[in-house]
């Protein structure tokens, strides 16, 4: 009986330890690292736009008397700081950068690509994609740049194998090695590059969507399984490629501006914005804003190469983050020969000089007006009846008060050049047509085109098609009454030599423009000119643009967010659904045994050894 007993407790040890060994989290014997098993936190950035120093709520020069309030954001010694509170938890946080940090102040216009290398090196960036602006400077400026980041620059869809400066510098993707995991990093741009930029007759951009699929399926057939885009598209662009290429688990968007945010009424999504890949699967979207004044921050989790869980928002760069002080030594110090310029002060402004990018792209805005008036007066001697400033070529509010140097090319940074030039009503109308042909929609690729007029006034429609929008046209008669545009008329006109020469997708202006000249003065000293004659400046909406149909009127675009003004665009269409993050455990393997199924094979073996130990006797 004694053995019967011994036998019984014996197999009913093994059936509970069977039980136990199948339970979910019990002690199993497990490799070091499963592929595709990973906790990421990423921190990011895009649309920087050369923004080195603090700046105010418009995304100008920061005041003494504006610093001294506490109302100056970003700045890449406030981002420093962030940037090592969070490695200081996380030691192998990744840093990425979603493209455009060339082009947008002086800092640009005096070392073009030096500081920003130098202050991105610093921080420790871990891999970028080139934006538009990157190329703002021709492709030498570019390469020079490559060559001195110690950090990979990316762009899958540009081919710059026949350019001499940036062949073989600019990689389709990279690898990294995060704790224990291999994570690739794509990068594309958006294909209107040579279009929106100075990309030179050698660098092609390719379909960024063709470029994505072929290399993610290639870091797939690696082993790779943890795959992150930085995507110089746009947001919309950025949820549409979501949907269409397998493998991308993340992307980190830039381009349109947007501001993701969860905690932000004026947002444009949530951050992350989630949609459902090919493979049903969900890829996270983020974006920042614009000029560092968040720091894009996100915690995920992977299983399998799947994500499973996040979280994350965009942190505020504002006045209660302190500015490192070894970099901004190295700012300050590099700021010096700045200083004296943009503290000249040549007028006044006597309102607000309206030059946000959610006004100058889709209706008429007050600093539009200030530029075309003063092409206007700075060329009156030339006969000039009209003046056109593409609205993407406006990069700065100047608010109410002194107006500097800085100030103007701030607004102004690009180094353009004046362009007159006659050209036949019909195919100023058809420049017209270009300038509205994306602006129905904030997050349209190519609203920078939208033009900023003084001689004329327009109206549209945006529910008619492309190269049909266009309602009316009349331009201004010397004794300040107005005409319908005459299509067989030839009339006189300014511009910047961008747009001239067929930036922006104005083509009618480089094949059609009669006796064009392009070298004029710089539109930035007309500018300059035109405030110190005729300050102080008060420029007003005097319905110079209008819309046809205001029950169909342009999505406007969301506001920004108090206190500053660098939001953008807000998406006219809600993201797609996709599964969300759960924190129940993950389901077992298709190679894992249910627990049932080991109790019920412990009760067999205690059974029917009972049973044959019992017949034995």
């Amino acid at each position: 009986m004694k053995k019967s007993h011994l036998l019984l407790g014996t197999l009913l040890v093994l059936a509970l330890a069977l039980g136990w060994l199948s339970l979910p989290g019990a002690a199993q014997a497990q490799p070091a690292h499963e592929a595709g098993n990973v906790s990421l936190v990423i921190m990011h950035t895009n649309d920087v736009h050369a923004h080195i120093e603090q700046f105010n709520k418009y995304g100008g020069f920061c005041s003494e008397d504006a610093a001294a309030e506490g109302k100056c954001f970003g700045g890449v010694a406030r981002r420093m700081t962030m940037i090592n509170e969070i490695r200081a938890k996380h030691p192998d946080a990744l840093l990425l950068d979603a493209g455009d940090e060339f082009q947008g102040t002086l800092f640009f216009t005096q070392y073009k690509g030096k500081a920003t290398q130098e202050f991105m090196n610093d921080m420790g960036y871990d891999a970028m994609v080139v934006g538009n602006h990157e190329f703002d400077a021709g492709p030498e400026t570019l390469a020079e740049f490559i060559k001195g980041a110690e950090f990979p620059v990316l762009g899958a869809n540009v081919d710059a194998s026949n350019d001499p400066n940036l062949k073989d510098l600019i990689k389709p993707y990279t690898v990294l090695t995060v704790n224990g995991e291999q994570v690739g990093i794509i990068g594309v741009v958006t294909e209107m590059t040579d279009i929106l930029s100075n990309a030179g007759p050698n660098v092609k951009f390719t379909d960024p969507v063709e470029a994505a699929q072929k290399y993610a399926q290639e870091l797939q057939d690696q082993g790779v399984q943890v795959i992150i885009l930085l995507s110089h598209l746009g947001y919309t662009r950025d949820q549409e490629l979501a949907k269409q290429v397998s493998g991308i688990d993340l992307i980190v968007g830039g381009h349109s501006h947007t501001f993701l945010a969860n905690d932000d009424d004026h947002a444009a999504g949530p951050y992350p914005t989630v949609v459902e890949s090919p493979s049903g699967d969900p890829v996270l979207i983020v974006s920042d804003g614009a000029y560092g004044k968040y720091l894009g921050y996100l915690e995920v989790t992977f299983e399998n190469g799947v994500a499973k869980s996040w979280n994350g928002n965009p942190i505020l760069l504002d006045a209660s983050v302190e500015q490192d002080p070894k970099i901004l030594a190295r700012v300050e110090e590099l700021a010096k020969p700045l200083n004296e310029l943009r503290q000249e002060v040549i007028g006044e402004a006597a309102v607000d000089l309206d030059g946000e990018r959610s006004s100058c792209r889709f209706k008429e805005c007050t600093m539009g007006d200030v530029i075309t008036d003063a092409l206007l007066w700075g060329l009156k001697d030339q006969g000039v009846q009209i003046a056109l400033q593409n609205g993407g070529g406006i990069r700065a509010s100047i608010p109410a008060g002194p107006i500097t140097v800085g100030q103007v090319l701030e607004v102004l940074p690009f180094g353009n050049t004046v362009a007159t030039f006659k050209i036949k009503g019909s195919d100023l109308l058809e420049a017209l047509e270009n300038g509205v042909s994306k602006a129905e929609n904030p997050e349209n690729e190519g609203t920078g085109r939208f033009l900023q007029v003084a001689g004329l006034r327009y109206s549209w429609d945006p529910t008619q098609p492309v190269g049909q929008r266009i309602v009316s046209v009349e331009v201004r008669n010397a004794d300040g009454s107005y005409s319908p545009l005459d299509p067989d008329a030839i009339y006189t006109v300014a511009a910047n030599n961008y747009i001239r020469n067929g930036g922006d997708g104005y083509s009618v202006f480089k094949e059609k423009a009669i006796d064009p000249y392009d070298y004029g003065p710089l539109l930035a000293d007309v500018v300059m000119n035109y405030i110190k004659a005729n300050s102080p400046i008060s420029a007003q909406i005097e319905g110079r643009i209008t819309q046809a149909q205001a029950a169909t009127a342009t999505p406007e675009p969301t506001a920004t967010p108090e206190p500053t003004a660098t939001a953008e665009p807000t998406a006219t269409t809600a993201p797609t659904e996709a599964p969300q993050p759960t924190s129940t455990p993950a389901p077992a393997t298709s190679g894992s045994t249910p627990a049932w199924l080991w109790v019920v094979l412990a009760v067999i073996i205690v059974g029917g050894g009972w049973w044959i130990f019992n017949r034995k006797k």
